[in-house]
């Protein structure tokens, strides 16, 4: 089966007084019919430029992009403004980090979610709101029945989520991007929001981008995670095989951040140091200024993304020996786990 989308090369740089910023450089991934991709990283690595290019949502007037955004074949990049507005909400949906600056204040819930259906779908408002019904009831909405008539302010963070969600599968899209999906949640709405999304995906068969920063939230929801850092793609993976086998000294650093709940400690590891500025990256390998392992190569050739021998799919990209990453690898797992490789 062809791959529903297929990322190769993707290059955006944005103009601005300071001269061209490299937003995202070089990522390729693809995403299969019905699986979840993870993107993670820290802020700034390049995670939801990436999706907004997929989704033709960057400005157009500083902002000049390359490569192939492939879905079902048709080069998204190259399609015109009516095109995209016809996959945008329909074939490709987008779940955004706050659900307050994406509805409208003035509208009510029902009308918003009409609308999104109108747009798309040669049926009447009566059908319309009676799907609109259907999500709020399929996103878990109480009383949803009276709850469609009522106004974004009128709901809490949580259910707005939901709402925002609702909106985004209305059409039955085939890719379901969520861009920080959980972050202004608390904890227990966090699990019930990424637990929704899993049943969601379940019921509809529909494929996620999921990006975050949170390795938790990778590991309970994704097939597959790619590491991002400072605007490239640092490891790729099926998500048992990187949380098993790592590969590259970032993702060490972000599972060695980890909390353990059986381990009491006074500060929890860190990656030192700070991201580069995506202005003036350094040469080499873009990490290598807060790598522990850095050697020389590291400061003058960049690292290509080289696939990891074995039995699941694995690409890093990182000039240290095999032996050295396996382990590395090792030791990090018996850290976390608690278990001796």
């Amino acid at each position: 089966m062809a791959p529903l989308l297929q990322v190769n090369d993707l290059r955006t740089q944005f103009r601005t007084d300071d001269g061209l910023l490299q937003a995202v450089d070089g990522v390729s991934f693809n995403v299969e019919p019905g699986q979840v991709l993870g993107i993670v990283g820290e802020s700034g690595c390049g995670k939801s430029v990436t999706c907004l290019t997929i989704m033709g949502l960057n400005d157009q007037r500083n902002t000049e992009s390359s490569g192939e955004v492939l879905f079902r074949g048709e080069n998204l990049l190259k399609a015109s403004p009516k095109r995209l507005r016809e996959v945008r909400g329909n074939e490709i949906a987008m779940i955004f980090q706050d659900p307050m600056t994406s509805l409208n204040p003035v509208h009510t819930i029902g009308k918003q979610l009409s609308e999104a259906v109108l747009l798309h779908r040669d049926v009447s408002r009566k059908e319309a709101r009676a799907r609109a019904l259907e999500l709020l009831e399929a996103v878990r909405i109480p009383r949803a029945e009276r709850r469609i008539d009522d106004y974004p302010h009128q709901f809490s963070g949580g259910m707005r989520q939901r709402v925002m969600i609702a909106m985004a599968l209305i059409n039955s899209p085939d890719l379901l991007i969520a861009d920080e999906p959980t972050t202004a949640l608390d904890v227990t709405t966090q699990a019930q929001i990424l637990e929704l999304l899993k049943q969601l995906q379940k019921d509809f068969g529909t494929a996620i981008i999921m990006i975050t920063h949170d390795l938790g939230v990778v590991a309970e929801t994704c097939d597959d995670v790619v590491v991002m850092y400072s605007a490239k793609v640092a490891e790729h993976a099926d998500v048992d095989e990187i949380f098993e086998r790592p590969q590259h000294p970032y993702t060490w650093g972000l599972m060695g951040s980890l909390p353990r709940l059986d381990v009491v400690v006074d500060r929890l590891q860190q990656i030192p140091g700070q991201p580069p500025s995506l202005l003036n990256p350094p040469n080499g390998c873009r990490f290598h200024p807060r790598c522990p392992y850095t050697m020389a190569v590291c400061k003058e050739k960049v690292p290509v993304l080289a696939e990891v021998p074995g039995e699941v799919f694995h690409e890093q990209a990182c000039h240290l020996d095999p032996a050295t990453k396996e382990r590395e690898a090792a030791k990090l797992l018996a850290a976390v786990t608690g278990v001796r490789a």
